[in-house]
Protein backbone atom coordinates (compact mmCIF):
# COMPACT_ATOMS: atom_id res chain seq x y z
CA UNK A 1 0.00 0.00 0.00
CA UNK A 2 2.75 2.29 0.99
CA UNK A 3 4.80 1.48 -2.40
CA UNK A 4 1.33 2.31 -4.34
CA UNK A 5 0.76 6.00 -2.56
CA UNK A 6 4.70 6.29 -2.96
CA UNK A 7 4.13 5.59 -6.71
CA UNK A 8 1.38 7.72 -7.39
CA UNK A 9 2.83 10.80 -5.75
CA UNK A 10 5.71 10.18 -8.21
CA UNK A 11 3.61 10.24 -11.20
CA UNK A 12 1.72 13.49 -9.97
CA UNK A 13 4.38 15.30 -9.64
CA UNK A 14 6.46 14.12 -12.84
CA UNK A 15 3.29 15.42 -14.50
CA UNK A 16 2.81 18.23 -13.33
CA UNK A 17 6.39 19.93 -13.50
CA UNK A 18 7.12 18.39 -17.25
CA UNK A 19 5.76 21.55 -19.49
CA UNK A 20 3.20 20.47 -22.40
CA UNK A 21 4.45 18.69 -25.78
CA UNK A 22 3.45 21.97 -27.44
CA UNK A 23 5.39 24.21 -25.21
CA UNK A 24 8.19 22.12 -25.60
CA UNK A 25 8.67 22.25 -29.46
CA UNK A 26 8.10 26.19 -29.58
CA UNK A 27 10.62 26.34 -26.52
CA UNK A 28 12.86 24.74 -28.73
CA UNK A 29 12.38 25.75 -31.54
CA UNK A 30 13.12 29.69 -30.16
CA UNK A 31 16.09 28.47 -28.68
CA UNK A 32 17.61 27.61 -32.01
CA UNK A 33 20.38 29.43 -32.96
CA UNK A 34 19.57 31.48 -36.57
CA UNK A 35 22.78 30.97 -39.06
CA UNK A 36 22.17 33.87 -41.55
CA UNK A 37 23.09 32.17 -45.26
CA UNK A 38 26.43 33.84 -46.61
CA UNK A 39 26.33 36.86 -48.39
CA UNK A 40 26.63 36.74 -52.09
CA UNK A 41 25.55 33.21 -52.04
CA UNK A 42 22.82 31.07 -53.73
CA UNK A 43 21.14 30.62 -50.66
CA UNK A 44 21.15 35.01 -50.18
CA UNK A 45 19.99 35.47 -53.55
CA UNK A 46 16.99 32.86 -53.49
CA UNK A 47 15.82 33.98 -50.33
CA UNK A 48 15.62 37.58 -51.08
CA UNK A 49 13.86 36.86 -54.38
CA UNK A 50 11.37 34.60 -52.22
CA UNK A 51 11.28 38.08 -50.21
CA UNK A 52 10.67 40.14 -52.77
CA UNK A 53 8.53 37.97 -55.25
CA UNK A 54 5.10 39.81 -56.45
CA UNK A 55 1.99 38.50 -55.65
CA UNK A 56 0.18 37.12 -58.79
CA UNK A 57 -2.31 41.09 -58.94
CA UNK A 58 1.43 42.85 -58.70
CA UNK A 59 2.65 40.79 -61.28
CA UNK A 60 -0.21 40.90 -63.70
CA UNK A 61 -0.56 45.08 -63.13
CA UNK A 62 3.47 44.47 -63.97
CA UNK A 63 2.79 42.60 -67.49
CA UNK A 64 -0.02 45.52 -68.01
CA UNK A 65 2.36 48.51 -67.30
CA UNK A 66 4.99 46.62 -69.81
CA UNK A 67 2.70 46.33 -72.66
CA UNK A 68 1.39 50.01 -72.00
CA UNK A 69 5.01 51.21 -72.04
CA UNK A 70 5.91 49.38 -75.55
CA UNK A 71 2.91 50.38 -76.69
CA UNK A 72 4.03 54.51 -76.00
CA UNK A 73 7.50 53.34 -77.53
CA UNK A 74 6.36 51.86 -80.68
CA UNK A 75 3.94 54.61 -81.33
CA UNK A 76 6.88 57.13 -80.81
CA UNK A 77 9.45 55.35 -83.07
CA UNK A 78 7.38 54.17 -85.93
CA UNK A 79 6.47 57.77 -86.86
CA UNK A 80 9.76 58.92 -86.79
CA UNK A 81 11.73 56.03 -88.50
CA UNK A 82 9.00 55.96 -91.01
CA UNK A 83 9.29 59.80 -91.85
CA UNK A 84 13.04 59.68 -92.18
CA UNK A 85 12.40 56.34 -94.85
CA UNK A 86 10.12 58.83 -96.82
CA UNK A 87 12.80 61.05 -97.27
CA UNK A 88 15.34 58.68 -98.29
CA UNK A 89 13.04 57.36 -100.49
CA UNK A 90 13.91 60.98 -102.34
CA UNK A 91 17.55 59.67 -103.11
CA UNK A 92 18.74 56.99 -105.23
CA UNK A 93 21.19 53.99 -103.67
CA UNK A 94 20.56 51.11 -101.10
CA UNK A 95 20.29 54.02 -98.19
CA UNK A 96 16.01 53.02 -98.14
CA UNK A 97 16.85 49.62 -98.29
CA UNK A 98 19.51 49.35 -95.30
CA UNK A 99 17.26 51.67 -93.42
CA UNK A 100 14.64 49.64 -93.83
CA UNK A 101 16.26 47.21 -91.79
CA UNK A 102 16.58 48.96 -88.96
CA UNK A 103 13.01 49.97 -88.81
CA UNK A 104 12.18 46.82 -88.78
CA UNK A 105 14.93 46.21 -86.28
CA UNK A 106 13.81 48.70 -83.88
CA UNK A 107 10.40 47.08 -83.57
CA UNK A 108 11.88 43.71 -82.79
CA UNK A 109 13.57 45.68 -80.05
CA UNK A 110 11.03 47.57 -78.74
CA UNK A 111 9.27 43.71 -78.73
CA UNK A 112 11.90 42.54 -76.96
CA UNK A 113 12.30 40.04 -79.97
CA UNK A 114 15.77 38.12 -80.37
CA UNK A 115 16.80 36.89 -83.42
CA UNK A 116 18.98 33.79 -84.27
CA UNK A 117 20.09 33.47 -87.77
CA UNK A 118 21.50 29.95 -89.30
CA UNK A 119 22.71 29.33 -92.55
CA UNK A 120 24.06 32.00 -95.16
CA UNK A 121 22.15 34.76 -97.19
CA UNK A 122 21.82 34.52 -101.06
CA UNK A 123 22.75 37.35 -102.64
CA UNK A 124 23.66 41.41 -101.87
CA UNK A 125 21.80 43.89 -100.52
CA UNK A 126 20.80 44.99 -104.05
CA UNK A 127 19.64 48.39 -106.05
CA UNK A 128 19.98 49.50 -109.64
CA UNK A 129 23.58 49.00 -109.82
CA UNK A 130 24.09 45.21 -108.75
CA UNK A 131 21.52 44.88 -111.43
CA UNK A 132 23.83 46.74 -113.83
CA UNK A 133 26.36 44.89 -112.62
CA UNK A 134 24.78 41.29 -113.53
CA UNK A 135 24.02 40.47 -109.76
CA UNK A 136 21.29 38.27 -109.66
CA UNK A 137 18.11 38.87 -107.62
CA UNK A 138 16.61 36.28 -104.87
CA UNK A 139 13.34 35.65 -104.20
CA UNK A 140 12.80 34.36 -100.33
CA UNK A 141 9.96 31.74 -99.69
CA UNK A 142 9.24 31.10 -95.90
CA UNK A 143 6.30 29.60 -93.82
CA UNK A 144 4.34 31.95 -92.41
CA UNK A 145 2.06 31.78 -88.99
CA UNK A 146 2.01 35.26 -86.94
CA UNK A 147 2.25 38.80 -88.22
CA UNK A 148 5.72 39.06 -86.10
CA UNK A 149 7.32 37.02 -89.47
CA UNK A 150 6.98 40.35 -90.91
CA UNK A 151 9.55 42.33 -88.73
CA UNK A 152 11.67 39.29 -88.07
CA UNK A 153 11.83 38.89 -92.07
CA UNK A 154 12.19 42.49 -92.13
CA UNK A 155 15.34 42.73 -90.20
CA UNK A 156 17.37 39.68 -91.46
CA UNK A 157 16.79 40.08 -95.31
CA UNK A 158 16.94 42.87 -97.10
CA UNK A 159 14.29 42.85 -99.13
CA UNK A 160 10.81 43.86 -99.91
CA UNK A 161 7.53 42.20 -98.96
CA UNK A 162 5.03 40.70 -101.26
CA UNK A 163 1.53 40.61 -99.37
CA UNK A 164 -1.95 40.61 -99.77
CA UNK A 165 -3.94 44.06 -100.15
CA UNK A 166 -5.13 43.52 -96.33
CA UNK A 167 -2.24 44.75 -94.52
CA UNK A 168 -2.42 48.06 -96.79
CA UNK A 169 -5.26 49.00 -93.72
CA UNK A 170 -3.41 47.77 -90.87
CA UNK A 171 -2.87 51.00 -88.52
CA UNK A 172 1.23 50.38 -87.76
CA UNK A 173 1.93 47.50 -90.05
CA UNK A 174 0.61 48.45 -93.04
CA UNK A 175 1.79 52.49 -92.42
CA UNK A 176 5.59 50.99 -92.17
CA UNK A 177 4.72 48.39 -95.42
CA UNK A 178 3.69 51.28 -97.88
CA UNK A 179 6.51 53.48 -97.16
CA UNK A 180 8.59 50.02 -96.75
CA UNK A 181 7.27 49.67 -100.81
CA UNK A 182 5.81 46.48 -100.17
CA UNK A 183 4.15 45.19 -103.27
CA UNK A 184 0.41 44.72 -102.23
CA UNK A 185 -1.44 41.90 -104.05
CA UNK A 186 -4.58 40.87 -104.69
CA UNK A 187 -6.88 37.59 -105.11
CA UNK A 188 -8.31 38.51 -108.19
CA UNK A 189 -7.50 36.86 -111.60
CA UNK A 190 -7.99 40.39 -113.88
CA UNK A 191 -4.82 41.94 -111.71
CA UNK A 192 -2.50 38.67 -111.76
CA UNK A 193 -0.70 39.86 -114.77
CA UNK A 194 -0.21 43.46 -113.58
CA UNK A 195 0.75 42.20 -110.35
CA UNK A 196 3.61 39.84 -112.00
CA UNK A 197 4.65 42.78 -114.21
CA UNK A 198 5.41 45.29 -110.77
CA UNK A 199 7.20 42.33 -109.03
CA UNK A 200 9.62 41.82 -112.23
CA UNK A 201 10.24 45.53 -112.50
CA UNK A 202 11.04 45.78 -109.17
CA UNK A 203 13.36 42.48 -109.22
CA UNK A 204 14.86 43.25 -112.59
CA UNK A 205 15.13 47.06 -113.00
CA UNK A 206 14.63 48.51 -109.62
CA UNK A 207 17.12 45.58 -107.96
CA UNK A 208 15.02 44.76 -105.30
CA UNK A 209 14.80 41.59 -103.72
CA UNK A 210 11.53 39.87 -102.37
CA UNK A 211 9.74 38.29 -99.56
CA UNK A 212 7.17 35.65 -100.09
CA UNK A 213 4.92 33.76 -97.85
CA UNK A 214 3.69 30.81 -100.71
CA UNK A 215 1.27 29.15 -98.17
CA UNK A 216 -1.10 32.04 -98.84
CA UNK A 217 -2.25 32.51 -95.25
CA UNK A 218 -1.04 32.09 -92.04
CA UNK A 219 -0.62 29.02 -89.92
CA UNK A 220 -1.13 27.80 -86.87
CA UNK A 221 2.82 27.48 -86.09
CA UNK A 222 2.92 23.26 -85.87
CA UNK A 223 3.08 22.52 -89.04
CA UNK A 224 3.83 24.38 -92.95
CA UNK A 225 0.88 24.22 -95.27
CA UNK A 226 1.95 23.11 -98.75
CA UNK A 227 3.27 25.86 -100.77
CA UNK A 228 0.69 27.48 -104.48
CA UNK A 229 2.68 27.07 -107.19
CA UNK A 230 1.30 30.18 -108.52
CA UNK A 231 3.58 32.14 -106.38
CA UNK A 232 6.52 31.10 -108.46
CA UNK A 233 5.18 32.26 -111.58
CA UNK A 234 7.92 34.93 -111.51
CA UNK A 235 10.88 32.48 -111.03
CA UNK A 236 9.46 30.23 -113.81
CA UNK A 237 7.01 32.19 -116.19
CA UNK A 238 4.71 30.46 -118.43
CA UNK A 239 6.07 29.64 -122.13
CA UNK A 240 5.05 30.13 -125.53
CA UNK A 241 3.86 27.63 -127.93
CA UNK A 242 6.84 27.41 -130.61
CA UNK A 243 6.34 29.69 -133.27
CA UNK A 244 4.07 32.06 -131.13
CA UNK A 245 4.85 35.80 -131.01
CA UNK A 246 4.23 37.89 -127.46
CA UNK A 247 1.25 39.69 -127.99
CA UNK A 248 3.08 43.00 -126.58
CA UNK A 249 6.75 44.02 -127.04
CA UNK A 250 8.58 42.67 -123.94
CA UNK A 251 9.20 45.03 -121.57
CA UNK A 252 12.61 46.31 -119.52
CA UNK A 253 12.12 43.97 -117.22
CA UNK A 254 11.93 41.06 -119.91
CA UNK A 255 14.63 41.67 -121.68
CA UNK A 256 17.15 42.41 -118.62
CA UNK A 257 15.40 38.85 -117.37
CA UNK A 258 15.57 37.21 -120.52
CA UNK A 259 19.79 37.70 -120.14
CA UNK A 260 21.48 34.17 -119.13
CA UNK A 261 21.76 33.86 -115.39
CA UNK A 262 19.04 36.78 -114.42
CA UNK A 263 16.50 33.96 -113.31
CA UNK A 264 15.77 35.00 -109.83
CA UNK A 265 17.31 32.17 -107.61
CA UNK A 266 14.72 30.88 -104.65
CA UNK A 267 16.35 30.42 -101.33
CA UNK A 268 13.47 28.89 -98.90
CA UNK A 269 13.34 30.30 -95.37
CA UNK A 270 12.28 28.64 -92.22
CA UNK A 271 11.05 30.93 -89.39
CA UNK A 272 10.04 29.22 -85.85
CA UNK A 273 9.64 31.46 -82.12
CA UNK A 274 11.32 28.93 -79.95
CA UNK A 275 11.94 30.57 -76.88
CA UNK A 276 9.55 32.74 -74.90
CA UNK A 277 11.29 34.34 -71.41
CA UNK A 278 14.17 32.49 -71.77
CA UNK A 279 11.66 29.17 -72.06
CA UNK A 280 12.22 26.59 -74.72
CA UNK A 281 8.49 26.65 -76.72
CA UNK A 282 6.60 23.46 -76.72
CA UNK A 283 3.66 22.39 -77.86
CA UNK A 284 1.43 24.01 -74.90
CA UNK A 285 3.00 27.76 -75.55
CA UNK A 286 2.92 27.97 -79.42
CA UNK A 287 -0.43 29.10 -79.70
CA UNK A 288 0.95 32.55 -78.11
CA UNK A 289 2.76 33.33 -81.30
CA UNK A 290 0.40 31.94 -83.60
CA UNK A 291 -2.41 34.84 -84.90
CA UNK A 292 -4.11 33.02 -87.89
CA UNK A 293 -7.77 32.32 -89.17
CA UNK A 294 -10.06 34.46 -87.91
CA UNK A 295 -8.45 35.66 -84.80
CA UNK A 296 -8.23 39.66 -84.32
CA UNK A 297 -4.79 41.28 -84.19
CA UNK A 298 -5.66 44.00 -81.73
CA UNK A 299 -5.89 41.17 -78.75
CA UNK A 300 -3.19 39.24 -79.92
CA UNK A 301 -0.78 41.74 -79.91
CA UNK A 302 -1.97 42.92 -76.80
CA UNK A 303 -1.48 39.36 -75.04
CA UNK A 304 2.04 39.13 -76.43
CA UNK A 305 3.50 42.55 -75.55
CA UNK A 306 2.79 41.50 -72.20
CA UNK A 307 5.69 38.55 -72.07
CA UNK A 308 9.12 40.12 -71.11
CA UNK A 309 11.57 38.04 -73.78
CA UNK A 310 11.07 36.31 -77.32
CA UNK A 311 13.60 34.44 -79.48
CA UNK A 312 12.85 33.67 -83.53
CA UNK A 313 14.99 31.53 -85.01
CA UNK A 314 15.62 32.36 -89.04
CA UNK A 315 16.87 29.11 -91.01
CA UNK A 316 18.50 29.69 -94.25
CA UNK A 317 18.48 27.02 -96.62
CA UNK A 318 20.66 26.37 -99.71
CA UNK A 319 19.29 28.51 -102.64
CA UNK A 320 17.53 26.66 -105.39
CA UNK A 321 18.04 27.48 -109.25
CA UNK A 322 14.60 27.68 -110.81
CA UNK A 323 16.20 26.12 -113.76
CA UNK A 324 17.24 23.00 -112.68
CA UNK A 325 12.99 22.20 -112.13
CA UNK A 326 10.92 21.01 -114.94
CA UNK A 327 8.27 23.33 -113.62
CA UNK A 328 6.65 25.70 -111.21
CA UNK A 329 4.82 22.57 -108.99
CA UNK A 330 8.21 20.76 -108.88
CA UNK A 331 9.82 23.90 -107.82
CA UNK A 332 7.21 24.43 -105.42
CA UNK A 333 7.34 21.55 -103.92
CA UNK A 334 11.35 21.40 -103.75
CA UNK A 335 10.69 24.73 -101.29
CA UNK A 336 7.94 23.69 -99.39
CA UNK A 337 10.16 20.56 -98.38
CA UNK A 338 13.19 22.28 -97.36
CA UNK A 339 10.86 24.96 -95.34
CA UNK A 340 9.16 22.16 -93.28
CA UNK A 341 11.92 19.97 -92.60
CA UNK A 342 14.02 22.80 -91.16
CA UNK A 343 11.12 24.42 -89.18
CA UNK A 344 10.19 20.45 -87.56
CA UNK A 345 13.60 20.31 -86.43
CA UNK A 346 13.82 24.15 -85.10
CA UNK A 347 10.26 23.28 -83.27
CA UNK A 348 12.00 20.05 -81.54
CA UNK A 349 14.47 22.71 -80.42
CA UNK A 350 17.25 19.81 -82.48
CA UNK A 351 20.81 21.98 -81.95
CA UNK A 352 21.51 23.68 -85.29
CA UNK A 353 25.30 24.15 -86.49
CA UNK A 354 27.10 27.32 -84.51
CA UNK A 355 30.03 27.26 -86.58
CA UNK A 356 30.78 28.50 -90.37
CA UNK A 357 27.11 29.15 -91.23
CA UNK A 358 25.79 30.22 -88.33
CA UNK A 359 25.58 33.98 -87.56
CA UNK A 360 23.46 34.83 -84.24
CA UNK A 361 22.55 38.56 -84.63
CA UNK A 362 20.38 40.91 -82.57
CA UNK A 363 17.89 43.23 -83.72
CA UNK A 364 19.69 47.17 -84.51
CA UNK A 365 23.14 44.43 -85.20
CA UNK A 366 22.74 46.33 -89.01
CA UNK A 367 24.11 43.78 -91.55
CA UNK A 368 24.99 40.48 -91.53
CA UNK A 369 29.08 39.51 -92.76
CA UNK A 370 28.75 39.55 -96.08
CA UNK A 371 26.87 43.12 -95.69
CA UNK A 372 29.91 44.05 -94.47
CA UNK A 373 32.56 42.60 -96.96
CA UNK A 374 30.40 44.51 -99.00
CA UNK A 375 30.57 47.56 -97.34
CA UNK A 376 34.20 47.36 -96.70
CA UNK A 377 34.95 46.71 -100.40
Amino acid sequence: MDRRMIADFIRRFIRRRSPSPVTSLSARRASRRVIAPEAGSDAARAIAAMSVAPSGRVREYARTARCVGRLAAITVWVPLSVGFEAVLLLFPGTAKIRWTRMVWGGLCLLLSLRIRVVGRRAGGVGGRRARQRGERPVIYVSNHSTWLDVPVLGTVLPSNFVAKGDIEGWPIMGLVSRIGRTIFVSRQRSTTGRERDEMLHRLMVEGDNLILFPEGTSSDGSRVLPFLSAFFAIAKPPRLPPGKEPAEAPSEAALIAAKPGMIPLIQPVSVVYDQLEGVPVNRARRPVFAWYGDMELGPHVWQLLKWRSMRATVLLHPPLDPADFPSRKALAQAAWRAVSAGAAELRQNIPQPESESAYACRPLAGMLPQDLERWRG
